[in-house]
């Protein structure tokens, strides 16, 4: 039985989606506690002390308590969102509250325990690019299986190919996978290892495996339903055709 888990990720790996199934199924509340830019808001929505009236370690600890009491929503299991750019500020954080520990992972677990580290990860690293570069484009970040939208970040915009932007952001999402099974192996730990195409076909089946692994009772068939619907489309498709042949063109 494990006391928590983390969703190891990178961008449009289908995280939302899992955090939904995970949360609608009450195996934790996992969200991005730990994303730099969301701390502000959770710690004002947890209303928590003002950050500049307690020491730097003291808010963290408070921080801490507050993330794993919303991050279990009542259950006997923490979730946690982290994506790798994350990673190290987090370690460093849990570093001021519990000094003088040998590794991230004896960090990650004296904080919230015995912990299942599962990886997401996207096969088609193309298609995560067009994603991640469609969504900062447009604004758009999730929608609902009804079409309405869930996460607008920006204002509506038009999105535009551009080769360079999606090859950047493809170098940098295979450096993060990289960078995740390097850290694996380095804090000796074996991940269950969930991929976003099997994750999107097959989402009760996915959630299934992951509470079995978990050690909670997995849902009922049928109760299992994402909340969250796939933003690809022609335009999707259409730039990545685009990029392959700009790219074959290139070499």
């Amino acid at each position: 039985m494990f006391d928590a888990y983390i969703l190891c990720g990178t961008p449009r790996t289908g995280s939302t989606l899992l955090c939904d199934l995970l949360a609608s199924t009450k195996t934790g509340n996992p969200d991005s506690y730990y994303g730099r830019r969301f701390i502000p808001d959770w710690a004002a929505e947890w209303g928590l002390p003002k950050r500049e009236s307690l020491s730097e370690r003291d808010f963290e600890a408070v921080y801490l308590d507050a993330a794993i009491r919303v991050g279990k929503a009542g259950t006997d299991i923490f979730g946690l969102r982290l994506m790798r750019e994350n990673l190290g500020e987090l370690s460093e954080i849990l570093d001021r509250i519990y000094p003088g520990l040998a590794s991230d992972k004896a960090r990650f677990e004296t904080a919230f325990g015995s912990v299942l580290y599962i990886h997401l990860s996207r096969e088609d690293k193309l298609a995560q690019a067009v994603s991640l570069v469609k969504a900062e484009q447009s604004g758009l970040w999730h929608i609902a299986p009804d079409g309405t939208e869930i996460e607008r970040l920006a204002p509506p915009q038009e999105p535009q190919y551009d080769f360079e932007r999606i090859r950047r952001e493809l170098a940098a999402l295979e450096r993060y996978d990289e960078s995740w099974n390097a850290w694996f192996a380095a804090q000796g730990i074996s991940p269950l290892r969930v991929g976003y195409e099997s994750l999107s076909a097959d989402p009760a089946g996915t959630l299934a495996w992951i509470c079995e692994t978990l050690g909670v009772k997995p849902p009922e068939t049928g109760d299992a339903k994402p909340g969250v619907a796939k933003l690809s489309d022609e335009t999707s498709l259409d730039w990545m055709r685009r990029f392959q042949a700009d790219r074959d063109a290139a070499v």
